[in-house]
């Protein structure tokens, strides 16, 4: 077992879920409270990782991070090095890739809230970011967890943007996705076995403690 691979899969995950939230909370609050006719476009656009071939997703950011470009040759220059081939490339690959399964759930559940509540919120002069903060996302708590426990599953278990971005650096950006496919393709089945066994559980896990939180609520309210 590549340890090694596995605390930078998670710290990866870890990471990119952070950043996701922190991006998909107001978005999803603007696509559900906002009206501007451009909206229907913002939103394409932050699906658009559902359908496009993460190679291709991965190739893209390749060539715009990578000193063949002035955005990626400038940040080189601050960073002292290009982000392509890095843990932060991979950490602005994963976001982008992984931020469908963090927006949709949330406009989902902002989306069910009664509207004449965030009416009256509005009535009482509150804000845009204290209706999302003390109403929406209070009122959405299993759907912030749904974004959560899907951007962390989605990213843990992600490969091509991951090998276009990042290549397989020991340390740096060779993940359990990564390893499994060396494994696979050095014919070692029994150590390919228990990397994705061990994905496999990560996965039942999260999606275990996912769905527990929304049986605990259902009986609550069924009480």
């Amino acid at each position: 077992m590549d340890w090694q691979a596995f605390a930078l899969t998670l710290k990866l995950a870890s990471v990119t879920t952070v950043i996701l939230l922190a991006i998909a909370i107001p978005l999803a609050s603007l696509l559900v409270l906002g009206r501007s006719r451009w909206l229907a476009a913002l939103e394409a656009l932050a699906a658009l990782p559902l359908v496009l071939p993460p190679t291709v997703l991965g190739f893209f950011l390749l060539v715009l991070l990578g000193p063949r470009t002035a955005f990626g040759r400038g940040i080189a220059a601050i960073l002292g090095h290009p982000l392509a081939f890095s843990f932060e490339g991979l950490v602005i690959g994963s976001v982008i890739y992984s931020l469908p399964f963090a927006v949709q759930p949330l406009v989902a559940g902002f989306a069910a809230i009664e509207p004449s509540l965030v009416d009256a919120a509005r009535l009482l002069g509150a804000g845009s970011a204290r209706i999302v903060f003390t109403l929406l996302v209070p009122l959405a708590r299993r759907s912030l967890v749904a974004a959560a426990v899907l951007s962390f599953l989605h990213t843990v278990g992600e490969f091509g943007v991951v090998l276009m971005l990042g290549g397989d650096i020991p340390g740096a950006t060779r993940t359990l996705s990564i390893v499994l496919y060396n494994q696979v393709e050095n014919f070692d089945y029994a150590a390919a076995e228990r990397t994705s066994a061990i994905l496999l559980l990560l996965s039942l896990l999260a999606l275990a403690f996912l769905y527990s939180k929304r049986e605990k609520r259902g009986g609550a309210a069924r009480a």
